[in-house]
């Protein structure tokens, strides 16, 4: 989608530190961690926020948490534990308009977050 940040990202037209990749989705390091690990798993459909699933997108969100589990593992936080943060719509914090989630881990993640 045009003037879409991740689709940029998506499109190799804005840089990132890839974490992972594969025909459906692209994980990347959030530019402005808010935990040692913060890694953003992002589809490569645009779709804009949780609002937009549709049935049809059931596979993809299932994949989407396949993925972070093996983040997890790689980066070596799946045993001391992580967070899997999506947000939708401005009230919940979203700034980007591309469904993504927010792998966090590193430290104790306080609960509630905010």
């Amino acid at each position: 989608m045009e003037g879409c940040l991740f689709c940029s990202i998506i499109e190799g037209k804005i840089p990132c530190e890839k974490v992972y990749e594969d025909e459906m989705v692209l994980a990347f390091k959030d530019i402005n961690p808010e935990a040692p690990i913060h890694v953003l798993i992002i589809p490569k459909k645009h779709i804009n926020s949780i609002n937009d699933l549709e049935d049809k997108h059931e596979n993809l969100i299932g994949h989407i948490y396949t993925v972070c589990k093996k983040i997890a593992a790689e980066l070596g936080i799946a045993e001391s534990g992580y967070r899997v943060v999506t947000n939708c719509g401005a009230n919940a914090g979203q700034t980007v308009y591309h469904i993504h989630f927010h792998l966090l881990g590193g430290r104790n993640l306080n609960w509630p977050p905010g």
